[in-house]
């Protein structure tokens, strides 16, 4: 989903109503109204309602995050600080949005949205590896944004409770994922490894 300047101005102000009245359109009209455009033209935004909204959000919140991290000039660094990096920006930049984003979890939890839930969380884990540099195409590029969309949505859940400064706590908790799954893709390649080895000693059928 691509958004534009004029979106993203509806969806800015959008999030500012979202904390009173959810991801309704009732909060959609009254973000159209507070910009000076018209309030019924709400259901012809976002016809597919709430879901739609958040998704929407979602690819606003990726392009800006990416946006930060080419600013930042990341390459000097790592590929696991790049991710790390990644994430601390993006949960810099929606810290005024917590609420919004809670009540987006609440959403996209209902069966009926579990398309938008799965879009949006494929959309910013890949966009978090294309902001971090990773150019992988062979089968890592699954296992890695599996492994990562895990971290993130743990970390998630946790910085929407965490009411340290500058998301000190978060980070912490976010490290330690980042080891875990290190440690998780280091396995794997030990375990491919002896699979290989042990392939080229049993004998082909026939």
């Amino acid at each position: 989903m691509t958004i534009d300047d004029e979106m993203a101005a509806v969806i800015d102000a959008l999030l500012a109503q979202v904390p009173f009245d959810g991801w309704t359109e009732t909060s959609l009209r009254q973000a159209l109204k507070s910009l000076g455009q018209a309030p019924e033209d709400a259901k012809l935004i976002f016809p597919g309602g709430a879901g739609e909204m958040i998704e929407a959000f979602c690819a606003l919140a990726d392009a800006r995050m990416e946006q930060a991290a080419i600013a930042a000039d990341l390459a000097a660094y790592r590929l696991p600080a790049r991710v790390r990096a990644v994430l601390s920006l993006r949960f810099e930049q929606n810290r005024p949005h917590k609420e919004a984003i809670r009540r987006a979890l609440a959403v996209l939890s209902l069966p009926q949205n579990a398309r938008h839930a799965a879009r949006t969380v494929a959309a910013t884990v890949d966009a978090i590896w294309h902001a971090a540099g990773d150019t992988s195409a062979d089968f890592s590029w699954y296992t890695k944004r599996g492994i990562l969309a895990a971290v993130y949505s743990a970390t998630l859940l946790y910085w929407l409770r965490d009411n340290s400064e500058d998301d000190e706590a978060t980070l912490l908790f976010l490290d330690r994922r980042l080891e875990n799954a290190a440690w998780i893709g280091k396995t794997r390649k030990r375990i491919e490894a002896r699979l290989d080895g042990f392939k080229r000693w049993v004998p082909k059928a026939g």
